[in-house]
């Protein structure tokens, strides 16, 4: 809000703005007081509903028709969980003050890139089977073998963590801290993860055996690498984003969320 700007009228004390005995409206209390502090934009969000129901289908089919069962399973539920917590968000813009909404939304958006993740683990650990397993520094199924647990034990904090910080509406600083410990281990869990991915790609490369490989593989791996890079800059976004509670700035600013969060 900027200092020129007039502060919100002040709420009655029996009006309850936040968490599971919330009773305010549009009609009684402004956006403003509302968790975000807008009304999620029912365009963007719809959009993002629908895309992400669209993958779901169009990985189904390409899964069944691969028989490629554990990459299929991951991806939907990814893709279903995101969905789900889209649907939330279009909930919340005709009621920014639903807070079964808001947990919906928290839930479903932040518990779907997990899924992905694991599809990515499994996915580089065939790939490098396939291309040249003694180039890297770590067995192939070693890889997700790490990875998937580190992920479990993040989403755990994190789901811990924000409960407890969205029932206070970040007033509780253990709330936050969990989350942010469960958000932090993710980000240095894929940012090694990351690492490692490069490492073999350097690796493959200064071998000479990239030169045999064909454009669809290339562009393949490229896009398996492109979606890691996006992975790790999406859980930088959530540290930053929950760095200060469910009160802070970042939390309360929707753009960022649509291009970093949905794109």
């Amino acid at each position: 809000m900027s200092s020129g700007s007039r502060p919100p009228p002040p709420l009655p004390p029996y009006i309850v703005v936040f968490g599971p005995n919330a009773n305010c409206t549009l009609e009684l209390c402004p956006v403003v007081y509302s968790v975000y502090g807008y009304l999620p934009n029912f365009g963007a969000n719809i959009s993002f509903a629908i895309l992400f129901g669209i993958a779901f289908i169009v990985h189904t089919w390409i899964g069944i028709k691969g028989r490629n069962w554990f990459f299929m399973t991951c991806v939907d539920v990814g893709c279903f969980s995101a969905v789900i917590g889209y649907i939330g968000r279009i909930i919340m813009h005709s009621n920014p003050f639903n807070f079964i909404a808001f947990m919906i939304q928290l839930l479903g958006v932040g518990v779907a890139p997990v899924w992905y993740c694991a599809a990515i683990y499994v996915t580089l650990s065939d790939t490098i089977a396939y291309l040249s397993p003694s180039l890297s520094r770590l067995p192939p199924k070693a890889i997700y073998w790490v990875f998937i647990p580190c992920d479990l034990f993040s989403i755990v904090f994190q789901a811990v963590g924000t409960g407890m910080s969205a029932r206070s509406r970040g007033v509780t600083q253990l709330g936050v801290n969990l989350a942010l410990f469960g958000l932090a281990f993710q980000l240095f869990a894929l940012t090694m993860f990351l690492v490692i991915f490069t490492d073999y790609l350097v690796r493959y490369i200064r071998a000479g055996n990239s030169r045999g490989l064909s454009w669809r593989i290339k562009a393949f791996v490229g896009s398996l690498a492109l979606a890691t890079l996006l992975m790790v800059v999406r859980s930088a976004y959530r540290v930053y984003e929950l760095r200060e509670g469910f009160t802070g700035d970042a939390m309360r600013q929707e753009a960022p969320f649509i291009g970093i969060e949905g794109v």
